[in-house]
């Protein structure tokens, strides 16, 4: 039941990059809420100064949400108005701003998307891989057994894959991309989206993985990875062959005519040389190699 005498949280999303992108209605809230929440004030209060914009803020990060969060329901309980928003996107995709909407929402808070940026979004919708069904992973873990092991996790995902990465892990996590999915799997990596040095590298994991090692500018600045999904579990051998045959597949098919990488996986994997060729036949399919 909404608490008809509270103020409105409004979920706010701010630019990515070019401050062009602020929409008309943002910026309106913005000028017209009795209280910021921001991730870091420092920032925000660098974007209002630019929007000529003065407004109380407070702080809303990952280490003080839960303690802010009753702070700031408080604040709405007593009818004020307030915006949420993060330092860059959409509060809430792999920023803080979840444990405030779920607060607002256990209080009967009325919460408003005022909806614009977001890195996912945008990276998703210019890398020409499948985007009727995707799954987004935000960051993946910094250590790498733990990385390592979510991507294994990851490899049979038939849905096109988002990913935020760090300029320092971005060839790490590409070459293991490359590994653990196969080195023929169709990719993209979006940097500095709606930056002034926007730039969108497209091609397999393995290449993209050579250019990360070999281009110093491809890390310089955030990161979206955006990468073509499994061939679906139908396409795999009847007789539950299919995920050794695909570990094998993978390598092959990146460095040998698909005729003799399925003749050669067949071998490996014991498995019925007509099998192979179709299996390798549909990797070369959805990934979009030729």
């Amino acid at each position: 039941m909404t608490n008809t005498g509270a103020g409105r949280l409004y979920v706010v999303a701010t630019p990515i990059g070019n401050l062009a992108d602020l929409s008309e209605r943002a910026r309106s809230v913005l000028e017209s809420c009795a209280l910021i929440a921001a991730e870091d004030t420092r920032h925000t209060g660098a974007l209002l100064a630019r929007l000529g914009i003065s407004k109380s803020m407070l702080s809303l990060h990952e280490h003080n949400e839960r303690r802010r969060s009753q702070e700031i329901v408080a604040r709405l309980a007593g009818g004020a108005d307030v915006a949420l928003v993060s330092d860059a996107g959409t509060p809430g995709i792999s920023d803080p701003g979840y444990e405030l909407v779920r607060q607002c929402a256990d209080a009967g808070v009325e919460i408003v998307a005022v909806p614009g940026p977001c890195a996912l979004v945008a990276a998703l919708s210019i890398a020409a891989l499948p985007t009727e069904r995707f799954c987004f992973e935000g960051f993946l873990p910094a250590r790498r057994g733990p990385r390592r092991a979510r991507l294994a996790e990851l490899a049979g995902e038939t849905r096109t894959l988002v990913l935020y990465e760090s300029p320092h892990r971005v060839q790490e996590t590409l070459e293991e991309c490359a590994e653990l999915f196969g080195p023929e799997r169709r990719a993209a990596a979006a940097r500095e989206i709606t930056k002034l040095h926007e730039t969108l590298y497209r091609g397999t994991l393995g290449e993209l993985a050579a250019r990360a090692r070999a281009e110093p500018d491809f890390a310089r600045g955030e990161l979206v990875l955006v990468i073509a999904g499994a061939p679906p579990p139908a396409a795999a051998g009847a007789d539950g062959h299919g995920g050794a045959l695909d570990r094998v597949l993978a390598p092959l098919l990146a460095a040998l005519p698909l005729k003799q990488a399925a003749e050669l996986a067949a071998e490996i994997t014991q498995v019925g040389h007509n099998e192979a060729y179709r299996r390798a036949l549909a990797l070369k399919e959805a990934y979009g190699a030729p």
